[in-house]
């Protein structure tokens, strides 16, 4: 076993009241945001960290799961403990709905996927009429009946959101919106053939730990919380044309805004 290269680490502070597993945990956080461990790069062994500060094993998992619990690193059984990517997509608020990527037959997610240089894919596909939630209904303009489309989106692999679309029966049925695979440009460019031309969009967005069901549908690491985000969709006449509820994996995204300074 050698010794970790020199100022890689600090020392403990034997006055500190801090805890010392909280102390490791300080140093290996502040090694991983000045850049001295990369991402995906292994983290010095349980065995590294007993000997460089002469601590036992208990104290080196506890600092280790802080950081599991931080979302900043994650664990490989057998081999150990390795930094965490940083979010691979950036989503452009003021860009991912723009008309000219319907036109060329790319949904939002394809754009996304192809400015990160991923493979994108969608499954889990459910399309079915229900009765809208009371949120659901409130947003849409007091409907009772939706049709609902559920989906799961995957880069090279990995699942990294789920959402579902809901829109009015009036809008949607016996149209393309209600086959598993609306054509080119999404429902969105479908709706505007319909003759709803999209006119804006809101969105509300909070951050919160995932459910045990979000955990499994999108093979969350512990300690990884989700976005939540729910978008309404205006056509020009002011009418909203579809609800939007998706949970995307933190670790996977940059949510970017521009904002008017007027």
């Amino acid at each position: 076993m050698s010794p970790l290269p020199s100022g890689l680490l600090g020392d403990l502070d034997p006055t500190s009241d801090r805890a010392v597993f909280r102390q490791i945990a300080d140093q290996l956080r502040e090694a991983i945001d000045r850049g001295r461990f990369k991402e995906g790069e292994k983290l010095p062994s349980e065995a590294d960290l007993v000997e460089h500060y002469g601590v036992s094993r208990m104290t080196v998992r506890n600092s280790f799961s802080i950081l599991q619990g931080e979302g900043l690193v994650h664990a490989e059984h057998g081999k150990g403990v390795f930094v965490r990517p940083r979010p691979p997509v950036r989503r452009l608020a003021s860009d991912r709905f723009a008309r000219r990527h319907r036109e060329q037959g790319k949904s939002a997610f394809i754009v996304e996927a192809n400015a990160a240089g991923s493979h994108p894919q969608v499954d889990s596909l459910e399309v079915k009429e229900e009765k809208a939630s009371q949120d659901v209904s409130t947003r849409l303009g007091s409907v009772r009946r939706v049709l609902a489309r559920r989906r799961r989106y995957l880069l090279d692999g990995r699942p990294v959101e789920f959402a579902t679309s809901y829109l009015p029966l009036d809008i949607a049925r016996g149209t393309p919106i209600a086959e598993p695979n609306p054509g080119p440009g999404g429902i969105y460019a479908r709706l505007e053939e319909l003759g709803h031309r999209l006119d804006h969009f809101e969105e509300e967005i909070r951050a919160r730990m995932p459910s045990p069901t979000e955990v499994k549908t999108l093979r969350l690491a512990s300690g990884v919380p989700v976005i939540h985000l729910i978008r309404t969709a205006f056509d020009t006449e002011g009418r909203p044309v579809e609800v939007c509820d998706t949970v995307m994996a933190a670790d996977a995204y940059v949510l970017s805004y521009q904002l008017p300074a007027t």
